[in-house]
């Protein structure tokens, strides 16, 4: 017998050895980090932050959910809300601010709170257009990263609830939706993925230090997207390619100012550039199953009486 080899008693108890390893690491990877403590959510009346408190609620964790609206009052801009809202938290989903500033002293407060998990929204595509359109999610990246913290990084998709819950709904009502995108395709990422995507990473140790990049598991271009709705709503819906100012110039004759606009402008002629077009695998890789379809997302709209 050369020294590399075992007996089958010693192969037995190696191999037992190695299951309970296993066991062991399966259950840590489980355990939610600070169990008990509070995890507070901002945004928590927006798209992605309520659902995220709905899930977790829905598992047993004791949420703080804060807004401007929310029963647990908290503003970016009134910083004796931070105090109250930190108290005894362990967690945290950080949705960041229109403007960027108070990023860094909010974070930096949170940590001398006690919070020690950090869960990012950002958004697919920042490392290509940093801070020139979205600023605040990269403040937000930057500072988790070098708050000494545990921290993960969301980046989703373009929203499949942007059609039914944001300013592509008024237009598609109206029966048209124009848009400086081209014929670019879009994976869109239904926010219920991303809500349960957030709400294990909030809870589950094996994710620090990692950023996620989130998309539905198929590319379709917008004029698909809206044909896919027309046909579940059977309403009729078109889509139309126009310029960046037209969309502009539109966007603001339904009310919304004109840096917001130019803003959103930016994002959508972006998208129209590809750089986010291809599927990716983070849905699956944190939940172990595929993303939802956008075919899902528009049946289940339709039935809710989304475009009804």
């Amino acid at each position: 017998m050369t020294s590399n080899q075992q007996t089958p008693q010693a192969q037995q108890t190696s191999q037992a050895q190695q299951t309970e390893k296993r066991q062991q690491h399966s259950a840590a990877r489980n355990q939610p980090s600070g169990r008990g403590a509070p995890i507070l959510v901002l945004g928590a009346t927006g798209k992605t932050g309520s659902r995220v408190v709905a899930r977790l609620r829905a598992a047993g964790h004791t949420v703080r959910a804060a807004s401007r609206t929310a029963q647990t009052p908290f503003d970016w801009t009134d910083r004796t809300t931070w105090g109250p809202v930190l108290e005894g938290v362990g967690a945290l989903y950080l949705v960041g601010p229109p403007d960027p500033e108070p990023i860094a002293d909010f974070v930096a407060q949170a940590r001398a709170a006690g919070v020690r998990r950090f869960v990012v929204l950002s958004g697919r595509g920042i490392e290509v257009y940093g801070d020139s359109f979205e600023p605040s999610m990269a403040e937000a990246e930057r500072v988790v990263r070098e708050a000494g913290v545990d921290w993960t990084v969301i980046r989703p998709n373009n929203f499949s609830q942007n059609f039914d819950e944001d300013v592509f709904h008024e237009p598609l009502l109206e029966g048209r939706l124009a848009l400086p995108v081209g014929d670019a395709p879009e994976p869109f990422i239904d926010v219920e993925d991303i809500a349960e995507v957030a709400a294990v990473l909030l809870t589950e140790d094996g994710h620090s230090g990692r950023t996620y990049e989130l998309s539905g598991p198929r590319s379709l271009t917008f004029a698909e997207a809206v044909a896919e709705m027309a046909k579940a709503s059977g309403r009729p819906m078109r889509f139309e390619d126009i310029t960046e100012e037209a969309y502009v110039a539109e966007t603001m004759g339904r009310g919304m100012p004109e840096d917001a606009a130019r803003s959103l402008a930016a994002v959508l002629t972006f998208l129209a550039g590809g750089h986010n077009s291809a599927p990716v695998s983070g849905v699956r890789e944190v939940l172990g199953r595929e993303a939802r379809d956008f075919t899902e997302y528009a049946k289940r709209a339709a039935e809710a009486g989304a475009w009804g």
